[in-house]
């Protein structure tokens, strides 16, 4: 599925909801003092002076919520409301608010567990995020039509969070493919210097943009009018005053005003009743419902077990960064909903045969997404949150800090997304030597996994990248990252398994030809040198076993009695092109650790690959722990 830039049929937008002949914009300030309440209700009386974004934003929310809005408080899970995304730290109490006052049964957690909730994490990460929800919509609406998905994202938002370098990144993206159905109310105090500037430049990034007072209801509806018939993406500043409505906490919401906020939150219903019986009757009512709620087809694995076996079988030569492409391209076939949005650095692209995607295209060019490594990372998150995608992303691992926000917040948020990272990936800079260091980036392994809920995957062979892969596509409740290589390495899985032994994270590779009297644990291409050093060490007489590891978080998540069988109480060695941190939970107090930072500095010029363990050191230091 294509995110083109410009939509093959282009549907009228949605109408601006009426407003009964009695009411206007003294009516619409009356219902933002009621919410100004709420807003105070919710913070305390002695909470006021942090609450200047709520406040400042109250009309502004008042004429999205009771004109603009599509949305229906009986149902708030419906799968074509408008989404809606709080970008602002203190976007919380004004969400809050609205959702007592319109009586949403919303359970919104720290950082809003509803897909329509308050996004807060490092500067720009909303905005990106909800440019992630717009691409889903558009990206379901060519493969079910119209009638099923027709909605629009909404985005209130602090200038600081969309002039931050993910923000401006998001906006790029979102312009580049003319996300027509977004639109982002940015807050800015009229002292403010410099709200000019973030008019200036969205519309280089080929934004719609207008400038509004966010005490003038008129203005702001017409605004939103325009909005909602623009061809590209809209930004509005929001201009706030210094005066803000100071209402006591204590003087509740007049009736009144409850009532006509209750009428507005009822106001989407015909619409969703409307889009009930169009869902009933549509041929492709299953296949719609199974991708939002995300399930897989049943059948999605049959692909991918038969590759399984093909490649135990062949035991042939093949880096885990070619397995990955071709097995992110069997996937995608079976999977519609599996979306490719790799920076076009190869760790994740499939090739191009229709079934992954690249994210946009202006006239079958694709739209290069290298260079928004934040914004993607965030976006990817948006389209998982919205449903009805599994999207994918890659980059170098040497470039993970990019994705390190986003990847938190996928964690934090239970958010099915995949990130596909290689291991030699790296700019051309680095490859002729000019940045120590920035070979590899494997450091970056134990930051990844000191992420919560973050599943690291670092696969040694084909097979274990093919089990990785089925593991990741079918987790729900947290994203995987799969750390692949260029590297052509042998194949350590020679007998094909029905189960999946990466499951377990960890597990026997090769048993010792005898008692134990070591266990060489590895991950990725290290399984192989560990293999070697089994064959050194036995013709020595000293009987190890190897382990390999392809998944931290798996393997922590076993019974404690099975971890210490499959480790052994003997000398345990881990082997990794990587550093010590986070080993010693597997090692013990007596283990040994052998990656670059424990041998003899490498000789080459800065730049070069990092030194990686050999087998024949490996076999030197286990001997020499052992006598």
């Amino acid at each position: 599925m294509v995110v083109t830039a410009v939509e093959g049929k282009k549907s009228a937008p949605n109408a601006p909801r009426a407003v009964a002949a009695d009411e206007g914009a003294g009516f619409d300030r009356a219902l933002a003092g009621a919410l100004r309440i709420g807003v105070l209700t919710c913070l305390g009386a002695h909470s006021a002076d942090r609450a200047r974004f709520a406040l400042g934003m109250a009309e502004v929310a008042t004429v999205l919520w009771t004109r603009f809005l599509k949305f229906d408080a009986a149902d708030p899970h419906w799968p074509d409301r408008d989404r809606v995304v709080l970008a602002d730290a203190n976007g919380a109490p004004l969400r809050a608010a609205l959702d007592t006052l319109t009586g949403q049964a919303v359970g919104h957690g720290e950082a809003g567990q509803d897909d329509a909730a308050v996004f807060v994490g490092a500067g720009g990460q909303g905005l990106a995020t909800a440019v992630g929800l717009a691409m889903a919509e558009r990206i379901l609406a060519a493969r079910f039509g119209r009638s099923l998905v027709d909605h629009r994202t909404w985005v209130i938002a602090s200038a600081e969070e969309v002039m931050a370098g993910p923000g401006h990144e998001a906006a790029s993206l979102a312009g580049a493919l003319k996300l027509s159905r977004l639109t982002v109310l940015v807050e800015a105090a009229e002292a403010e210097p410099g709200s000019d500037e973030v008019l200036r430049c969205f519309a280089a990034h080929g934004w719609a943009t207008r400038g509004v007072a966010a005490d003038d209801p008129d203005q702001v509806a017409a605004a939103l009018s325009s909005a909602v018939r623009a061809a590209r993406p809209t930004l509005i500043l929001c201009r706030t005053g210094n005066t803000l409505c100071q209402a006591a906490s204590g003087e509740g919401v007049p009736a009144d005003l409850a009532l006509a906020w209750a009428e507005a939150a009822r106001r989407g219903a015909r619409e969703r009743l409307a889009w009930r019986r169009r869902h009933q009757r549509s041929p492709l009512r299953d296949e719609f419902d199974r991708a939002l709620l995300g399930r897989l087809p049943e059948a999605w694995r049959f692909g991918l077990d038969a590759w399984k076996t093909q490649l135990a079988a062949g035991r042939s030569f093949m880096a885990t960064a070619e397995a990955s492409r071709q097995a992110l391209a069997i996937l995608a076939a079976a999977i519609p909903e599996l979306i490719d949005l790799s920076d076009g650095s190869g760790a994740a692209r499939a090739p191009s045969n229709g079934a992954a995607s690249p994210s946009g295209s202006r006239g079958g060019v694709p739209i290069s997404t290298r260079g928004r490594r934040q914004a993607l990372a965030s976006a990817i998150g948006g389209l998982a949150a919205h449903g009805g995608a599994i999207p994918v992303g890659g980059t170098a691992l040497a470039e993970a800090d990019c994705l390190r926000p986003a990847l938190r917040f996928a964690a934090r948020l239970q958010r099915r997304v995949i990130a596909v990272l290689s291991e030699d990936g790296t700019d051309s800079a680095a490859a002729n030597g000019a940045i120590a260091g920035a070979w590899s980036g494997h450091d970056h392994l134990a930051a990844l996994r000191a992420i919560p809920n973050l599943f690291v995957f670092r696969p040694a062979d084909a097979v274990e990248l093919a089990e990785a892969w089925a593991l990741a596509a079918s987790r729900h409740d947290g994203p995987s990252v799969l750390v692949v290589s260029e590297e052509v390495g042998p194949a350590v899985r020679g007998n094909h398994t029905a189960e999946n032994l990466s499951a377990r994270g960890g597990y026997v590779l090769a048993e010792a030809a005898g008692p134990r009297q070591a266990t060489l644990i590895a991950s990725g291409t290290e399984v192989a040198v560990a293999l070697a050093a089994r064959e050194i060490l036995q013709a020595q007489g000293v009987a190890v076993a190897v382990v390999s590891l392809p998944c931290f978080e798996l393997f922590s998540a076993q019974d404690e009695a099975w971890r210490a069988l499959v480790l052994g109480g003997v000398l345990r060695v881990g082997i990794e092109c990587g550093i010590a941190q986070g080993w010693g939970r597997w090692l013990g107090l007596s283990g040994l650790f052998l990656g670059p930072e424990t041998g003899a500095p490498p000789s080459q010029a800065a730049g070069s690959p990092v030194q990686r363990p050999t087998p024949e050191g490996v076999a030197q230091a286990v001997l020499r722990r052992l006598s």
